[in-house]
């Protein structure tokens, strides 16, 4: 099986802050795991395929407005249409408002913020890969 990798890179703006403290609610780790899934079919099929479940999700650490998240997904198992994907999702670069209102500092190990399992699914009549 050929190995499917995809990454997204994206900031944490205010909009994506949700709670007190600027702190950005846990589905927005989901909307990206759900566009790296949309790739990894893309790549894998040529059909964006369908979102069916998450198998497990944990989130491990708070993300906030300001933050910037990596989000990369593998593809590690293949049925007749069913794509089962591994996603996580860690935080890069975080601001430094101690320092001034626009510092900000790239991390030297980046954390661990949300990871997860699911199952996509592309239709036979819609598999061009």
């Amino acid at each position: 099986m050929e190995t499917y990798e995809a990454m997204i890179r994206m900031r944490m703006s205010m909009h994506d802050a949700h709670y007190g403290g600027n702190l950005v609610d846990g589905a927005k780790m989901l909307h990206l795991f759900g566009d790296v899934a949309t790739e990894l079919l893309i790549r894998r099929d040529g059909d964006e395929g369908l979102f069916k479940a998450y198998d497990e999700v944990e989130f491990l650490a708070p993300v906030f407005a300001g933050d910037y998240i990596e989000a990369v997904g593998r593809i590690v198992s293949e049925g007749n249409s069913s794509r089962t994907m591994v996603f996580e999702a860690r935080k890069v670069i975080i601001p430094r408002p101690d320092i001034n209102e626009s510092a900000a500092d790239v991390l030297a190990e980046p954390i661990l913020v949300c990871r997860a399992s699911g199952t996509c699914v592309v239709p036979k009549a819609k598999q061009r890969g």
